[in-house]
């Protein structure tokens, strides 16, 4: 299983790398300040069967 996602700030386009924690369910969602803007971003974090997962950010 992957241990980090990708997301894409919706505030100013910076790809950011953040550390996820596949025991915490297989839907997650959180805020989380983007490091570079500082704008919070809303993450929705998916996990597939294989142990894949999709993060998803907007503004919060």
């Amino acid at each position: 299983m992957d241990e980090t996602g990708l997301y894409t700030c919706d505030s100013c386009g910076e790809k950011i790398e953040v550390s996820l924690d596949p025991s915490a369910g297989a839907q997650q969602r959180y805020v989380e300040d983007c490091p570079v803007c500082c704008v919070p971003n809303v993450l929705s974090i998916n996990w597939d069967a294989d142990g894949g997962v999709v993060v998803y950010a907007h503004r919060e």
